[in-house]
C-alpha cells in the first residue's frame, strides 16, 4: 500500500477533507496512473451532496488524465510511462451489454467499496464511480483508459473523460443525428456546450441553446449554437419553434438534471423527434409528460450514459477533432486550482458560471 493525498468526502453536504489515504497496487487487469489533472463535473458536486447516497467516506473525481505509473499482471498494449486519460467506465468486455457495443451500461458490478482505496488507519473507503480521482493517483481497469499523445496538455486531456465524451456523444451516438437535422440542447453548461459540438460536427441545420442567461447562450453560441433562447420566457419552445422555422426539433438534448426542463422537453419535439436524458437528476425526483401525445407524433424519450461512447473509439476520434482545430477543448476551461483549492472549485462551479474547473496536482 501506497499513502497519497486526497479529497475525502466524510458527510454529505460538508467541504471534503484533504487527507493521507492509502491505496493497493493493480492487481490483474489494472493500472496505476499517477494523475496531472483532475476536472470537476457536476456529478462529483451531486454525490458529495447526497443527491445520489453512497457509501461513506468516500473519494470522488472521475474525469482525469496522467501517466501509467505500475501495471497489473494481464495488461496488455499499455506500458509505465504512457500518457492517458482515465474515465469511470468500467467495462468487462464479455457481459451482453459490452459484448453489444455498450460498455456504458456494463452489467458486471464492482465493489467500489472493495477496491483499492483505504483510509490512513485502514478502514473502508469508497472508490467513487471506479475512479476516485480526487487523489493523487488511481488505479483502475485497464479498460477504463486511453492513451493520449504525448505533447497533449493533461488539464485539456481530462475534459474527454466525461464533459465532452457525454455531450458529443449524446448527439453523435445516442440522438444518431443526420446532417440536415434541427437540435435543441437544453442546458449550456459544461455538457451542454459539448452536445451543441457534438450537434455541429454530426452536421446540424439549426442548433438552438436553451438556457437562464444571456451570458450562456452568448458562450453558447462560440460553440457552434445558431439560435439562443432563454429558459425564463412564458413558453421558451414556442420561441424554439420560432428558430426552426415553426417546427419541431428532431432532437432535444437534455443535459441539465433538473426537473423542470425535463417536464417542458418535449415540447419542443417535432413529429417523430426524439429526447435524448443526459442530466441526473436527484434520486427520487420524477417528471410528468403526456404520452398519448408521444404516441401520436411517433416522439421517444431515451436515456443516454456517458454519451454511449465506446471510449477505445471515440475518443482517439475526438483527440483529432481536437488537433484538427474542429473540437473546442482549451475553451472549456475555466478555471485551474490546486487539490487543496478543491471546496473553492467546487463552490465556484456551483455557481454556474464555470463551463469546467480542473484541479493541478502540481499547482502549490
Amino acid at each position: 500500500m501506497q499513502t497519497i493525498k486526497a479529497a475525502v468526502c466524510r458527510a454529505f453536504g460538508d467541504p471534503l477533507v484533504i487527507e493521507d489515504i492509502q491505496i493497493a497496487p493493480p492487481q490483474t487487469g489494472e493500472v496505476e496512473v499517477t494523475l496531472d489533472a483532475v476536472a470537476i463535473c457536476h456529478s462529483d458536486i451531486s454525490y458529495a451532496s447526497g443527491a445520489w447516497g453512497g457509501f461513506l467516506p468516500a473519494v470522488y473525481g472521475h474525469e482525469a488524465a496522467g501517466v501509467i505509473t505500475a501495471v497489473g499482471p494481464a495488461v496488455g498494449g499499455f506500458a509505465i510511462g504512457d500518457p492517458v486519460v482515465v474515465t469511470l467506465i468500467r467495462a468487462c468486455g464479455s457481459c451482453p451489454s459490452c459484448a453489444g457495443g455498450n460498455p456504458t451500461i456494463c452489467e458486471t458490478p464492482y465493489d467500489t467499496v472493495k477496491g483499492p482505496l483505504r483510509t490512513a488507519d485502514g478502514g473502508p473507503l469508497e472508490q467513487a464511480m471506479a475512479c476516485g480521482a480526487f487523489a493523487e493517483k488511481v488505479v483502475v481497469s485497464h479498460r477504463q483508459i486511453v492513451k493520449i499523445p504525448s505533447d497533449m496538455p493533461k488539464d485539456v486531456a481530462s475534459l474527454l473523460s466525461c464533459g465532452v465524451i457525454t455531450g458529443v456523444g449524446a448527439a453523435v451516438n445516442a440522438a444518431g443525428l443526420r446532417p440536415g437535422q434541427d437540435v435543441v440542447v437544453i442546458g449550456a453548461g459544461g455538457v451542454g456546450l459539448n452536445a451543441i459540438q457534438g450537434a455541429r460536427i454530426a452536421g446540424a441545420r439549426r442548433i438552438v441553446a436553451v438556457d437562464m442567461t444571456e451570458d450562456k447562450l452568448d458562450i453558447a453560441a462560440e460553440f457552434g449554437a445558431t439560435h439562443g433562447v432563454l429558459a425564463t420566457s412564458k413558453s421558451p419552445w414556442k420561441d424554439a419553434y420560432k428558430a426552426l422555422g415553426g417546427r419541431g426539433a428532431d432532437a432535444v438534448l437534455i443535459t441539465v438534471g433538473a426537473i423542470p426542463a425535463y417536464d417542458q422537453a418535449p415540447r419542443y419535439l417535432g413529429p417523430g423527434g426524439k429526447a435524448v436524458m443526459i442530466g441526473m437528476p436527484h434520486s427520487g425526483d420524477q417528471s410528468s409528460y403526456e404520452p398519448v401525445i408521444l404516441a401520436a407524433l411517433g416522439q421517444g424519450l431515451i436515456g443516454s450514459k456517458m454519451g454511449d461512447v465506446v471510449i477505445q473509439r471515440d475518443i482517439p476520434w475526438m483527440i483529432d477533432l481536437y488537433e484538427q482545430g474542429r473540437l473546442k477543448l482549451d475553451e472549456l476551461i475555466s478555471g485551474r486550482w490546486s487539490l487543496s483549492q478543491i471546496n473553492e472549485a467546487i463552490a465556484d462551479t456551483k455557481t454556474g458560471s464555470a463551463k469546467r474547473n480542473v484541479i493541478m496536482f502540481d499547482k502549490a
